[in-house]
């Protein structure tokens, strides 16, 4: 018996062409075209239908700069990779959501009619049940079956957003396969795309969205950038947004000449377990300040970026707070530390490394960026040796700007190059890094990227 081709089978060729068109070089096609055929057969491998089947592509993030920014409601600039997950996904008769993990043979079954009372998971299905969880609450029994797969290509705890990747993705595969956007409480409740990563934002952290009541969420304290870098970002820009709620302010062209050259540390960026704590020290500290500052100024405002505003003298008057409600954990020092850290990244270096990348200047663009580093390394004080060490040496081997980015120890550092040259570059990056870190160096990879599409559905044939 002949069988047809693959591409014929899974509708490859279409998916192919469809990213082809999006720009995505022809490495980047080829890694996410494996995707999509491993996770179209863990479908069969199940007997789910070939028809009815949809497919989703799910970018990872660089934030280029904005760190720590989101929960504290400040401003980033953001961009998508050419490497992500890929998700297909088809509706189910029952109130049933199947995930499969294609790449590590995982299986998660949540029954979405008592998927409120759920008990969190550990390790990825964490996800899932999160999602499961808040959906039941926000929307209740309109939330219809779905089964799909994925299949990621993105190094896990590298700082590139595997997670919100996981969280964007099973959200549209469940929200679309299982009929909640076309229902008048998911149009109502989320209008925008915007709209949408402020919520997958919140069901992360477990916070309210509007009127869409919160739930225990994934136990980390973060926002809602990478999600809003996944769904909202534009091939060939930066995009600069403003947090809590989201709000766009502007693109910013990146050169076609450069690209940035990712360094994956192979110092895990892990959020799970003891780690978790350490990250969430920096949003810990935001609430602490937040906190003083309503107490002390008889306020009710919802973050620290609305706090800076509120009046001409706030910073200097939180600078006071800080000194009168110091602690053991956070002391003085710490605290203004984050304020001034917080404030410069908002309203300085945000803005003044995107208007100097606008004009093309890119000595000034890095002297922005390595302010930033600076600040992460003193007030964050989120990086270690690996992740400073490739931040210099990028500089010094001749890149325009480099910065660690993420939620910090460990992870990933993004360096701006010229694209004829990047090859080369991470070459001597690695070396270089080899002979400072030769422990860990044998885990780091490297990757090439220019910003890249948002997450998108795939057409099928």
């Amino acid at each position: 018996m002949t069988h047809p081709p693959i591409a014929d089978v899974y509708g490859t060729g279409r998916f192919v062409q469809d990213l082809s068109a999006q720009g995505l070089p022809p490495d980047a096609v080829s890694r996410y075209r494996t995707q999509h055929e491993a996770a179209h057969r863990a479908l069969d491998a199940e007997g789910v239908p070939r028809a009815g089947r949809r497919r989703w592509v799910i970018p990872g993030r660089i934030e280029v700069l904005g760190k720590h920014t989101d929960y504290a409601g400040g401003r980033s600039l953001l961009c998508t990779v050419e490497r992500g997950l890929v998700i297909v996904a088809a509706p189910r008769a029952d109130r049933h959501l199947v995930v499969l993990d294609a790449v590590r043979q995982g299986r998660v079954d949540i029954d979405l009619a008592t998927a409120a009372s759920l008990r969190v998971s550990r390790g990825w299905p964490l996800y899932p049940t999160t999602i499961a969880r808040r959906f039941a609450r926000n929307f209740g029994h309109v939330v219809g079956g779905a089964h799909l797969a994925m299949a990621s290509g993105l190094p896990s705890a590298a700082g590139m957003s595997s997670s919100s990747a996981l969280t964007v993705g099973i959200a549209l595969a469940l929200a679309h396969c299982g009929g909640l956007v076309h229902t008048d409480a998911w149009r109502t409740a989320l209008p925008t795309t915007l709209d949408l990563a402020g919520y997958l934002g919140a069901l992360e952290n477990g916070l309210r969205f509007r009127s869409l009541e919160g739930d225990t969420g994934v136990g980390t304290m973060g926002g809602a950038q990478d999600h809003t870098a996944i769904l909202c970002s534009a091939p060939g820009a930066l995009g600069m947004f403003a947090w809590a709620p989201p709000a766009f302010e502007r693109w910013v062209p990146w050169s076609p000449s450069h690209v940035f050259v990712i360094a994956v540390s192979g110092v895990v960026a892990s959020k799970a377990g003891a780690a978790r704590g350490r990250y969430n020290r920096a949003a810990r500290t935001v609430a602490h300040l937040l906190r003083a500052w309503n107490l002390r100024a008889h306020r009710r405002d919802a973050t620290l970026g609305q706090a800076l505003q509120s009046s001409p003298d706030a910073f200097e008057r939180l600078r006071s707070y800080a000194a009168q409600d110091a602690t053991a954990e956070f002391t003085e020092a710490h605290l203004v530390d984050r304020l001034v850290q917080f404030r410069e990244e908002t309203d300085v270096l945000v803005p003044g490394a995107a208007e100097a990348l606008a004009r093309g200047d890119l000595s000034a663009f890095g002297e922005f960026v390595a302010r930033s580093q600076r600040g992460a390394e003193q007030a964050l004080e989120n990086q270690v040796p690996e992740t400073v060490h490739l931040a210099r040496s990028a500089v010094e081997l001749g890149a325009h700007a480099a910065s660690a980015f993420g939620a910090g120890f460990g992870g990933s550092v993004w360096a701006m190059v010229p694209a004829d040259g990047a090859e080369a570059f991470a070459a001597r990056w690695r070396a270089a890094y080899l002979a400072a870190h030769p422990d860990i160096a044998a885990r780091a990879s490297w990757l090439v990227s220019r910003p890249a599409p948002p997450a998108r559905e795939v057409p099928t044939d």
